[in-house]
């Protein structure tokens, strides 16, 4: 490996979040951003050909390493691993309707839910996966809500347009099994 993917990963493995290519570029301003794409390259090759358990991933706009799906259970079984909090599907509809539809006021999201959302919005707040990205016009300027790079980070999604289409949706909830 070229010392500059040497750094990257000992950068990447130190951190518990994806790191963003602003902050991997500071750690060697005098390389160029090619060679960070190749170094980024390197890592993603090493992982995949050499049969780590961890493969480079991006998400949220950064960079992080990963375990593997396929050991992701296990792991989490042996309790090695912080299990992320579970999300009411309250909540999940709620953040679904803010990814969707972002930026959306909390009007406009109860209208769709039909239901008071002011404590899914607090609930999604708290754990960042949603901020305030602007005001509304009209009356009171109501706030509008988008999704963070927390989301993506959670729902393993380099951008917004990682989303599954509304037909995609439709095949897979399909699919799924239903709880008895």
């Amino acid at each position: 490996m070229t010392p500059l993917a040497k750094l990257l990963e000992a950068a990447l493995f130190a951190s518990d979040r994806p790191v963003l290519l602003d902050e991997l570029y500071a750690l060697d301003p005098e390389s160029s951003p090619a060679a960070f794409a190749m170094a980024l390259d390197e890592i993603r090759e090493c992982y995949d050909n050499q049969g780590h358990g961890v493969e480079l991933v991006e998400l949220g706009g950064g960079w992080q390493v990963l375990t593997r799906p396929e050991f992701t259970e296990t792991i989490e079984r042996a309790q090695l691993a912080s299990r992320p909090q579970r999300l009411s599907s309250a909540a999940l509809e709620t953040l679904a309707i803010v990814a969707y539809r972002q930026p959306i006021g909390r009007a406009d999201i109860e209208e769709i839910r039909g239901v008071s959302v002011g404590g899914m919005l607090k609930t999604l707040l708290e754990r960042g996966l949603i901020d305030v990205v602007g005001r509304g016009e009209g009356l009171g300027r109501p706030l509008r809500y988008g999704t963070t790079p927390a989301f993506l980070e959670q729902f393993a999604l380099r951008h917004l347009g990682e989303l599954p289409r509304a037909d995609e949706l439709a095949v897979a909830l399909r699919a799924e099994p239903r709880p008895l």
